[in-house]
């Protein structure tokens, strides 16, 4: 049994993006059609019903497309409204909360970890919760860093600015003081994290950066791979794998680099691969978009459109 029909992949920007490449390499048969919300971003400062009116309309364009299924890419999305999404929709949705904090709880050797978010998604203490349901032994720090998603949706992911807001953003988890003198999560030097979990999709653009401030001794850990991991059992549970998937080699197993190209070496049975299609559509600037775009995937997508919303932000 299988289903040609794209997957939906919805986003507030260009975060996503790093979500659907992960879908690319883990499941290369699968066609895909991602929405990103660049007019309206970014999510994490607004009231939680924008988020969660904002994202329905995003949804519904999908729907609209007859995806058969959706990835909300958008940790804020995720963590504000996702129950509601899956009550709206006769489709699986996946949010990139669970996966996350999966992997988060199974990577921290010393059972402390950091998370960094928007402020939504920091409110809604999504990740602290689901990571306490993994293991509630682990000690969660949830620190918002509102700077960095509008230097992605810029383009701005390295440069001395970007190091310095970076690391700016990042002291007051990683034991320094404030500006009042204070420590924000009062721990002693051999208590400090190990696992800083990247809590939102824009967030691995500028890892590179991160992690060079966070140091070697944390483990940087995002919601990616493991969400694209989590689709490929959604999609064979519900019997909506594309025409050609691999069944039960290397590629199930869960990783990335070669076992996440398993999927290519050959077809499920008589059913031959179709050529998959990728459509990217973007709310805001067009260029801008494509920019980021072709960091991520070099030429592989070059066509960009543009959707309306009905719902200008003020």
């Amino acid at each position: 049994m299988s289903d040609p029909r794209p997957i939906g992949v919805f986003d507030s920007g260009v975060g996503g993006l790093t979500v659907l490449r992960e879908i690319l390499r883990r499941s290369p048969h699968e066609s895909t059609i991602y929405l990103g919300d660049n007019l309206r971003a970014p999510y994490g400062i607004r009231s939680d019903d924008e988020v969660r009116s904002f994202s329905i309309e995003a949804l519904d364009e999908l729907a609209a497309r007859d995806v058969k299924a959706i990835v909300v890419a958008c940790n804020t999305s995720t963590a504000v409204a996702l129950g509601d999404f899956r009550r709206r929709y006769d489709l699986p949705i996946l949010g990139v909360v669970r996966p996350g904090a999966v992997t988060a709880s199974l990577t921290t050797r010393n059972r402390r970890v950091g998370v960094i978010a928007t402020p939504a998604t920091v409110r809604s203490h999504a990740y602290f919760n689901a990571i306490k349901d993994e293991n509630p032994a682990v000690e969660v720090y949830e620190h918002a860093t509102p700077a960095f998603v509008p230097l992605v949706e810029a383009g701005r992911i390295g440069g001395p600015d970007v190091e310095a807001i970076v690391a700016e953003s990042l002291a007051p988890l990683l034991g320094q003081r404030d500006e009042a003198g204070e420590f924000v999560f009062p721990l002693p030097a051999s208590a400090r994290i190990d696992t800083l979990l990247l809590g939102c999709t824009h967030y691995p653009l500028l890892r590179p950066v991160i992690a060079a401030i966070a140091g070697e001794r944390v483990a940087i850990v995002d919601s990616a791979t493991a969400t694209a991991s989590a689709l490929v059992e959604l999609l064979a549970i519900n019997g909506l794998e594309a025409p050609g998937t691999t069944r039960g080699g290397a590629g199930e197993a869960g990783g990335t680099g070669d076992a996440g190209r398993a999927g290519d070496a050959s077809t499920d049975g008589d059913e031959a691969a179709a050529t998959p299609v990728h459509v990217q559509l973007t709310t805001g600037d067009v260029d801008a978009f494509r920019v980021v775009a072709e960091r991520i995937f070099g030429e592989a997508f070059p066509d960009v459109a543009s959707v309306e919303v009905s719902a200008v932000p003020t």
